[in-house]
């Protein structure tokens, strides 16, 4: 296991190989409790989780000065409040073109305040860093940030939807525009709706709100903009014809021009919803040309909205979204389950978070992509996304590149959320792993409570010292961030090391330096770390004297003896097992009959028997089996057996 020696976390800058980018998802993560943190990811969209292989750790607090991150919490409240102001400027624009009367009246004032705000957020846009979405990076450099924005439609619709046109005309000419066209130019101020329509798409994402709820009040907001847009360019039109008599409001209220505003709006919405809902009492309708070729397209529209309303809702309270439901059923499914077994409320949070961030993931599609390519092709993706990790793992440092790109190919890429166990002490060895980034702690259960003893970082790896030893893992590993991994099995990386026999001394040479540099407290964990060590050095010099082929070989069989149950009896080095002084069924729980001692196994039962005299101080006539079953044949023992003298 690579571990940390410090506690702390330094922040160090991270490059991108296209230059000044960064990685936003440290942003997407809170440094508070573990609870936050899973409550935080359930808000993130898949479209924000970085590429396998990218380094998401360093750098997210060295962008450059005065640029501000697209992800950053005040900016996403900025955006909140431009919102607000949206909505009012989807109900003034259309309101302003029927009643022109407010528009140089009372509500000049609130739009120029309005306008300032939008004018004051299109100079902001220069200094957010924008999300490349080729490579996941955040972009900070400002030549390219103005140059993307400039070059886009969304400039020049910000600009227009801004421009105080009133208050120039009023600067130009002195005296207020009366005509109808500022009001026709103040419908610009719609463009704005687009923010509306991204906040209602990452509301549906989001699973902490109600998916149904979410665009339930989408479909009411946009029926309610249609009523009143439709209601003022109704009145619009009566307005502006020449016979006043002759017109929808004017055939009921002959003096509506000189009514209140507010009554006629009332009728203009009456109008508008019972034309939209197909009620028609009659009470209202067109009186003149205008006003019926407008009703016959406004009835061709009100069928394709009737059309989307009724599919929308139907697709609400029968199926809704497939995948949504799919998670939030999976989510009861867990929670059930976990209430029904009385799990732990730790165990709980980690079963959730894994399922949150897997149908994230899925919207990736990583797997369906890779399978559908020629292994060629999966390879070089493999090695344009890991190469760099795996070279700087320490385990394989001064390896030749044939080794690593082998390496590569066989590795697999997964996400863990917070607080969820990757490896559980005391499991049996099945795969190791390079941390790409994130971060994990090791810990291990002393006095009946979880004890953590280091951390590890991007690079570090985990659940090597089990593989290697071929012991039961001896830390439990578990993320304490979103973190990227890349996993290989205990039987790729022996059939990949087989043929490259430099590149597997020079693996286990570095294993055993890395072990040596270990604090006190961490191999105090492993079991037999001394007979361990001395085994793994032993094999390393006969390696090194032009025996490495033999021992391999024998290595291997040994280890493909251990996980089928059998064992190799000509195995040039010795099996090791576990000697105790008493059976735990004949001696109680007493002490001695706990602790044992890690021996090679002899070619005699009575050289094992002398052998367990010296090191237990026992004299015993008999070697018995865990389960109870006398030993008669040495060759029926397998590699790691627990063995008690009676």
């Amino acid at each position: 296991m690579a571990t940390t020696t410090t506690t702390t976390t330094t922040v160090s800058e991270t490059r991108s190989p296209i230059g000044e980018t960064r990685s936003p998802m440290p942003l997407l993560t809170r440094r508070a409790s573990s609870r936050d943190m899973m409550k935080n990811l359930a808000s993130v969209s898949s479209s924000l989780l970085p590429a396998f292989g990218t380094n998401i750790d360093g750098g997210y607090l060295q962008l450059k000065k005065y640029i501000i991150a697209p992800y950053d919490r005040r900016y996403r409240w900025w955006q909140m409040f431009l919102v607000v102001l949206v909505i009012y400027s989807a109900w003034a624009s259309p309101f302003e073109l029927a009643f022109k009367q407010v528009s140089i009246g009372a509500l000049l004032p609130v739009d120029l305040v309005v306008d300032a705000f939008f004018a004051f957020d299109i100079i902001l846009t220069f200094f957010v860093a924008y999300l490349d979405k080729s490579t996941y990076l955040l972009v900070d450099d400002p030549k390219k940030i103005a140059k993307r924005y400039i070059t886009k439609l969304w400039f020049f619709m910000d600009v227009a939807s801004t421009l105080p046109f009133q208050l120039i005309y009023k600067i130009f000419t002195g005296s207020l525009p009366r005509g109808d066209l500022y009001g026709f130019l103040n419908l610009l101020r719609l463009w704005r709706l687009r923010r509306v329509g991204k906040l209602f798409e990452r509301l549906e994402k989001d699973t902490r709100f109600s998916y149904f709820w979410t665009r339930f009040s989408k479909l009411v907001c946009v029926t309610l903009f249609v009523v009143h847009s439709a209601g003022c360019f109704l009145f619009w039109l009566a307005v502006h014809y020449k016979n006043k008599q002759k017109t929808w409001i004017g055939s009921i209220l002959p003096d509506f021009e000189q009514r209140s505003i507010g009554l006629c709006y009332t009728y203009s919405i009456y109008w508008s919803i019972t034309t939209l809902t197909t009620v028609g009492y009659g009470d209202i309708h067109a009186e003149n040309t205008r006003e019926k070729i407008f009703n016959i397209f406004y009835m061709i529209f009100n069928i394709g909205l009737t059309s989307y309303l009724i599919g929308n809702m139907t697709n609400l309270v029968v199926h809704s979204a497939t995948r949504t439901f799919a998670m939030r059923d999976a989510m009861h499914n867990i929670l059930r389950y976990a209430s029904k077994n009385r799990l732990p409320e730790s165990l709980k949070e980690q079963m959730i978070a894994h399922m949150q961030l897997k149908f994230k993931t899925v919207e990736l599609k990583q797997d369906e992509v890779l399978e559908d390519l020629p292994k060629a092709i999966r390879s070089s993706i493999s090695q344009h996304l890991f190469k760099t990790t795996v070279e700087k793992a320490y385990l394989f440092k001064g390896v030749t590149e044939d080794f690593i790109a082998q390496l590569v190919s066989e590795m697999k890429a997964e996400y863990f959320p917070p607080k969820v166990d990757i490896i559980i002490q005391n499991e049996m060895p099945t795969d190791m792993y390079v941390l790409v980034s994130g971060a994990v702690d090791l810990l291990t259960y002393k006095d009946g409570s979880e004890q953590v003893i280091s951390r590890a970082g991007p690079t570090d790896m985990a659940g090597e010292i089990g593989v290697l030893f071929n012991i039961p893992q001896p830390f439990t590993v578990r993320s304490r961030r979103l973190s990227q991994v890349i996993r290989i099995s205990h039987h790729h990386f022996k059939q990949i090391a087989q043929p490259h026999v430099d590149d597997g001394m020079t693996a286990i040479s570095n294993f055993i330096q890395h072990l040596k540099g270990l604090k006190k407290e961490l191999l105090d964990e492993i079991p037999f770390i001394s007979e361990l060590l001395g085994d793994l050095n032993i094999e390393h010099h006969l390696s090194q004297e032009g025996q490495l082929n033999q021992e391999t070989s024998t290595l291997d069989s040994n280890r493909d003896a251990n996980m089928e149950g059998t064992a190799s009896a000509n195995s040039s080095l010795p099996v090791r097992v576990v000697i105790h002084a008493h059976h735990p069924i004949e001696a109680g729980t007493k002490e001695d009959s706990i602790q044992g001692k890690l021996v090679h196994l002899p070619e005699t039962i009575e050289e094992l028997l002398r052998l367990a005299e010296k090191k237990l101080n026992i004299k015993g006539s008999k070697i018995l089996t865990a389960n109870g079953s006398e030993v008669e044949e040495l060759a029926a023992i397998r590699d790691n057996d627990h063995l008690f003298i009676c």
